[in-house]
């Protein structure tokens, strides 16, 4: 073979050096090419499970835990493979297969919204959610190509360069086009040794702790000592440092909740004749029955528009917290065909001339908003669509007896750059956020658990406690160190009564993300990037 011509398959997967060296070793073993194909394929959906735990009680892991050592081994195989490739097209080729399996692996559920509910045809639903994964499969397609295109000469700047090229890529795939970062590395570490650093650093750059630690494992015998050091002590020191540690932020006081969870069929929740009454009726029961300082109802619990309700209905609600101790804040359309619709929620309280209105501002491609050129897919499914109005980012919070209660709806609590931004002010900071969903739409499944990964992981990096109503699950609390305190069996009608404590203060994530948003990851990566581009030693 001519050094830097393919002539087929599998002639880009041959190895050029050794794991061990960066020089090119003729001596390197030959690895078919659909062995790579297969290897890059398990390795992604070991990288898929490690976000949330599919399997019960298998290899001792409980169904819908984050695993985190797994996600590094899954990394630290395509950063192997990537190490092995002769050609930079086997490292777009690998790239794009990890994600593929990662992302598909991840938020597979999609075919059940878009197939059960929208009644998409089976086959259809498959290539639309594979479409997806390999749409935003292709930013780690780049970061692969780059990665072998530019061979790094030390073991040291290897593992720097992969993890300044992967950060990037989840970046660019969490926020450019709308951004869906669903499913990101960072999620799986919640409970693991690199969890001490989500109040510094935010997800992102435990996603790229992560993925040095990947990139450097298969090195651990060509890497110098310091380096061998440098990975004991990123697993090592957040763990001894949250020993002695004291938190970033101080209580605020205890507010009691009441977290209803209507459990209404999705396949019926948006019918005239069956869902919509039987949600009406039974929030209405327990919004009327509750003791709690606070009742929260989840997202769309009142399925209708106020002036489509009964007679009466609303202004019950109101009056019903127009007076006493008590308050709460529900779920529910808001607006007209002339000024548009919005996902919204409203909250009442004593001593309220007006309702407090929080109204969502990251909305959900195809199911609240219709992306140019695409009306035609969206109206081959039956669920109900629109082109909703799009909230501002850092809207005013709720303020309830000493507390702050920042509001976001269904997957909002995804994007925790602007969730950041209601820090900006510290004295106006949330004191407890309060997120609202119906997770009915992708069925009893893994999203349930990938969903309340990213509360809790949001939870640590501001070291405040979310509480989550949701029609189906997961409907919780979770505190300020990102631990579920209390919850309600999933797929169950049913009310959670807890005790909140909200806090105040900034950790370092807050301070910097509502001042700089992600720029500093950003910059941070592209800098490594940019020197690899000017120390380059160019392979095929």
């Amino acid at each position: 073979m001519v050094p830097g011509v393919a002539r087929g398959p599998d002639d880009w997967f041959v190895s050029t050096r050794t794991v061990a060296s960066a020089a090119p070793s003729s001596s390197a073993p030959r690895w078919p090419a659909w062995l790579q194909v297969a290897t890059s394929l398990v390795a992604g959906l070991a990288h898929a499970a490690s976000i949330a735990w599919p399997f019960s009680d298998f290899l001792g892991q409980s169904a819908g835990q984050p695993v985190w050592w797994l996600q590094i081994l899954a990394l630290a195989v395509l950063a192997w493979q990537l190490g092995r490739c002769a050609h930079w097209r086997s490292g777009a080729l690998l790239g794009w297969l990890f994600a593929l399996a990662w992302l598909t692996g991840t938020f597979w559920w999609l075919f059940i919204s878009m197939h059960t509910y929208g009644g998409l045809p089976a086959v259809l639903a498959v290539l639309a959610v594979l479409a997806l994964a390999g749409a935003l499969g292709l930013y780690f397609a780049v970061a692969g190509a780059w990665m072998v295109r530019w061979r790094p000469g030390g073991a040291a700047a290897r593992s720097l360069l992969f993890a300044a090229l992967w950060t990037l890529a989840e970046l660019a795939r969490g926020h450019w086009l709308t951004g869906f970062g669903w499913g990101g590395s960072g999620y799986a570490h919640p409970d693991g040794l690199l969890a001490g650093y989500a109040p510094w650093l935010g997800v992102y750059g435990v996603g790229a702790l992560a993925a040095w630690l990947a990139a450097s494992l298969p090195q651990l015998l060509a890497c110098s000592p310091w380096q061998r050091l440098a990975m004991l002590a990123v697993l090592t020191v957040p763990a001894v440092a949250r020993m002695e540690a004291t938190p970033f932020t101080q209580s605020a006081g205890e507010l009691s909740v009441a977290l209803l969870q209507g459990n209404i069929p999705q396949d019926e929740k948006f019918q005239a004749g069956s869902g919509v009454p039987m949600a009406l009726q039974w929030y209405a029961q327990q919004l009327q029955s509750s003791q709690a300082a606070l009742v929260v109802a989840p997202e769309t619990a009142i399925p209708v528009l106020p002036q489509q309700l009964p007679e009466g209905y609303w202004e019950a609600l109101r009056a019903r917290f127009a007076t006493g101790d008590q308050a709460a804040m529900l779920g529910l359309p808001l607006g007209d065909y002339k000024q548009g619709y919005s996902n919204s929620m409203v909250a009442f309280k004593p001593g309220q001339a007006q309702f407090w209105r929080y109204d969502k501002h990251h909305l959900v491609p195809f199911g609240e908003f219709i992306p140019p050129m695409f009306r035609w897919f969206t109206e081959m499914m039956n669920i109900p669509l629109g082109d909703f109005n799009r909230g501002a980012v850092g809207q005013a919070s709720f303020e309830w007896q000493g507390q702050r209660l920042a509001a976001n709806i269904c997957y909002e609590d995804l994007y925790g750059n602007e969730l950041a931004a209601r820090f900006a002010e510290p004295a106006l900071a949330p004191t407890i956020f309060v997120n609202s969903s119906n997770i009915g739409w992708f069925g009893n499944t893994v999203a349930i658990d990938q969903h309340l990964g990213i509360s809790r992981f949001r939870a640590l990096e501001f070291e405040r406690p979310f509480v989550r109503a949701t029609n189906t699950g997961a409907t919780v609390v979770i505190d300020h160190r990102g631990q579920v305190t209390a919850a309600l069996p999933r797929h169950t009608q049913g009310v959670l009564r807890a005790q909140v404590e909200g806090r105040t203060g900034l950790t370092p994530f807050a301070w910097w993300a509502s001042r700089l948003g992600l720029w500093p990851l950003w910059l941070l990566a592209l800098g490594v990037v940019v020197v690899a581009w000017m120390k380059r030693r160019p392979s095929p």
